[in-house]
C-alpha cells in the first residue's frame, strides 16, 4: 500500500485482499487520512447488496443523514454493481448469484489534490449461477463526490 495514493486504487485493494492483508491495507489507508470499512456479503438479491453496503457505512459513521451522503454512497454501489454485471444491474432474475468483499473510502482522489471530499466503493469476488463451480472472478468500482 506504500505506493497506493489514490481513492479508486484503495478501495479495489482493500476489496481484494485476503485474511491479515485486509487490516493491514485499511490500516495503512487510514494513516494516511483516508476514512475506511469493509466487509462482505454474498446474495442473489441487488437489494440485500446495496443494503449490506449501506449499512456498514452508516455503523461506522462514514455517511450521516444528510441527503447528499447518502446520495453519493447510493449512486457509487449502483457503478460498482454495473462494472460486477456488466452494465447490467441484476442477478436473481437472470439466475446469478454473488459472493463479495466491500470496501468503502472517503478521501481526496488523490492524496495531492486534496481540496475535495470523494467516496470510492470497491467490490471484488465471485458471480455465476447458483451451482458451486459455475462463478468466475468479478471486481466493480463506484466513485462519487461527496
Amino acid at each position: 500500500m506504500e505506493q497506493c495514493s489514490s481513492l479508486g486504487k484503495t478501495a479495489l485493494l482493500i476489496a481484494m485482499a485476503e485474511g491479515e492483508l485486509i487490516d493491514t491495507y485499511a490500516a495503512s489507508a487510514r494513516d494516511k487520512g483516508f476514512a475506511v470499512t469493509y466487509g462482505k456479503v454474498g446474495s442473489m438479491d441487488i437489494q440485500k447488496i446495496i443494503a449490506a453496503i449501506e449499512t456498514a457505512a452508516r455503523r461506522e459513521g462514514l455517511v450521516d443523514e444528510r441527503y447528499r451522503s447518502q446520495h453519493a454512497l447510493y449512486h457509487a454501489i449502483l457503478d460498482a454493481l454495473q462494472g460486477l454485471g456488466r452494465g447490467q444491474i441484476q442477478l436473481g432474475n437472470v439466475l446469478r448469484t454473488v459472493g463479495l468483499r466491500f470496501s468503502i473510502v472517503i478521501g481526496p482522489r488523490t492524496l495531492k489534490d486534496t481540496d475535495d471530499l470523494w467516496l470510492a466503493v470497491g467490490m471484488y469476488g465471485m458471480i455465476g449461477a447458483p451451482i458451486k463451480g459455475h462463478e468466475h472472478e468479478v471486481c466493480g468500482l463506484g466513485i462519487n463526490h461527496l
